[in-house]
């Protein structure tokens, strides 16, 4: 295991160095001053706007584990899972590795109410296939609704976004069929995943979508409105870059989703585009990750307590 971490630490460090590297060539004409305007000039309503798309985010996220505890026919409170969807997500989006990282905060909070180490694993792979199942969903539907976006990520034609769209959304059905009738459960090393009862397949359907809807929504918010290719451009973009951040290890997407962000709107003013992206670090990012560091703090001191008691 400490071989593994140490790989994808490294491939992080070195998806950092690159993408820095790049995003150093998009920027260098431009000075501090020129974001530090761009920041100022987004307006209150804007903020309160992008703070509402963080709530709905981080709720979704919640709503993930609610899910798969729900799966696993077990009852916690919902304030409790809230927490501890919110500290996991907090520290692995910044940290990175986040299936590892959020399997140490969720094993050391959901031990403590009865679940098995075995649970808890199954309860990782849950959350991580309803974020995937809701990667799948939502870029499909935004190449259907808009096939030409693709154009923005890679030079082909409108009707390869339109063919990849409708097999992703296909792929969401099938996971649904697949529910409906019981079909044969996924085996991942010693995991056995089974089908999940209709009601939370559907609630799976949902979950992923707001989230990535809510996270996009900070940025689409804060960007102006000169040159801005509206939410489902946004949507897109921002589930492109989400994706290679997280294929990439780099900690908090760092360095990746401003390059990815930054050639997919060559229309709009780079200090407009950073200044947005600022903006999402600072409320999805940076301030959950000084919460939660607070929340671990609170929850290790009270088990010392307990079990000096």
């Amino acid at each position: 295991m400490k071989h593994r971490e140490l790989v994808w630490s490294v491939v992080g460090v070195g998806a950092v160095a690159v993408s820095s590297f790049l995003l150093y060539r998009e920027v260098r004409s431009l000075s501090f001053d020129d974001i530090s305007d761009s920041f100022y000039a987004i307006t209150w309503h804007d903020w309160l706007l992008a703070v509402g798309g963080t709530l709905m985010a981080y709720g979704a996220l919640a709503w993930y584990d609610r899910i798969a505890v729900m799966h696993l026919g077990k009852k916690i409170s919902w304030p409790f899972i809230a927490l501890t969807s919110f500290t996991t997500y907090a520290l692995s989006h910044n940290i990175g590795a986040s299936v590892l990282s959020g399997a140490v905060v969720r094993y050391r909070a959901y031990s403590t109410k009865g679940l098995s180490g075995q649970e808890i694993g199954v309860l990782v792979v849950f959350c991580s296939f309803t974020f995937a199942l809701g990667t799948v969903l939502a870029a499909g539907a935004v190449l259907l609704l808009r096939p030409s976006l693709i154009d923005r990520i890679t030079d082909v034609p409108s009707w390869v976004g339109f063919s990849i769209g409708l097999a992703l959304v296909g792929l969401g059905a099938l996971y649904m069929l697949g529910s409906w009738l019981h079909f044969p459960p996924w085996r991942i090393g010693s995991f056995q995943i089974q089908y999940p009862r209709l009601g939370v397949a559907v609630r799976q359907l949902f979950a992923g979508p707001l989230e990535l809807a809510g996270a996009a929504a900070i940025i689409y918010f804060t960007l102006p409105e000169v040159g801005n290719p509206g939410y489902v451009a946004i949507l897109g973009i921002f589930i492109a870059s989400f994706s290679i951040a997280l294929l990439s290890h780099a900690p908090g997407g760092l360095g990746v989703l401003e390059v990815t962000f930054l050639a997919a709107l060559p229309e709009m003013d780079p200090a407009d585009v950073l200044a947005a992206l600022i903006v999402f670090r600072m409320l999805y990012l940076l301030i959950p990750f000084a919460l939660s560091i607070f929340v671990v703090l609170g929850f290790e001191a009270s088990g010392r307590r307990r079990r000096a008691g």
